[in-house]
């Protein structure tokens, strides 16, 4: 899609279409196609190429290939160990690889030259509305948090036992005064509540704010040989930078799922 005969709001628009399918009648359910594809992909993608590192790991001089895998592997075990004290690498472990990769993998999407794929790669496939990034979308993010909340709920029920959870949910943190019980549950409660909707809208918001000024960097570059080089300029450095913003938000959404499943192994 030419830039030029865009305003800057259809532009944007048009990038930030969903490929959608209604589902059910009446459109009762709304699937973000490129979303759930993108992910999909990715993961199979990423994961396929460790399970290959891993397959053909020797325990000799290890290729350049299995040696960043292993300082991968090891740089997650650090971190998750001196955050969770028990049995890390039964579940613990393996989980923060899996969502710190994967959620990565995702956030780099963001490096594809948005016109180039638009044009060029989704055009020609007969796709119109397709987003390359599936952090930028909520739908991907709270999902993400969804999962790990229940994981968190899971383990605190686990560990404690169901009445240990309804029994935390009233005592605590004020007391087990019967007096106090509705001021714990409502503590407790929002509590609940504000994880999966933080660790959702901090990785969608960094994410869809960064896809937004790379398209405003790309309609400036459009507006004549000025725009061209100082957009390229602006967009180099920003690209740099948010190579930075990129890793970090991957980082932050994987030590929190980790700080939320400890979290569910202690009692207050």
């Amino acid at each position: 899609m030419a830039t030029g005969h865009l305003t800057p709001s259809e532009y944007i628009g048009h990038h930030l279409s969903f490929n959608q399918k209604v589902v059910g009648e009446g459109g009762f359910w709304v699937l973000n196609v490129d979303t759930l594809v993108m992910s999909a992909l990715l993961g199979i993608v990423v994961f396929g190429l460790l399970w290959w590192v891993v397959r053909g790991a020797t325990a000799g001089v290890p290729t350049k290939r299995q040696a960043f895998v292993e300082l991968l592997v090891e740089f997650i075990d650090t971190q998750v160990k001196s955050i969770f004290h028990g049995n890390r690498h039964v579940f613990i472990a393996p989980l923060a690889l899996t969502v710190f990769v994967w959620v990565l993998v995702m956030n780099a999407m963001d490096f594809l030259p948005i016109d180039i794929m638009a044009n060029f790669v989704y055009a020609n496939l007969g796709l119109h509305a397709w987003r390359s990034v599936p952090t930028s979308d909520i739908n991907a993010t709270f999902a993400l948090a969804l999962a790990v909340w229940f994981l968190m709920i899971f383990f605190s029920i686990k560990v404690k036992g169901l009445g240990g959870w309804i029994h935390e949910l009233f005592c605590s943190p004020f007391g087990s005064n019967p007096l106090v019980w509705p001021a714990n549950f409502a503590f407790n409660l929002i509590e609940y509540i504000s994880k999966p909707l933080s660790h959702s809208l901090r990785l969608f918001g960094n994410m869809y704010a960064g896809e937004i000024i790379f398209l405003l960097l790309g309609m400036w570059a459009a507006t004549g040989l000025a725009g061209t080089v100082f957009g390229a300029l602006l967009g180099a450095g920003w690209a740099i930078f948010h190579i930075l913003i990129v890793c970090l938000q991957a980082f932050i959404f994987m030590m929190l799922t980790v700080v939320y499943i400890s979290m569910a192994h202690e009692s207050h």
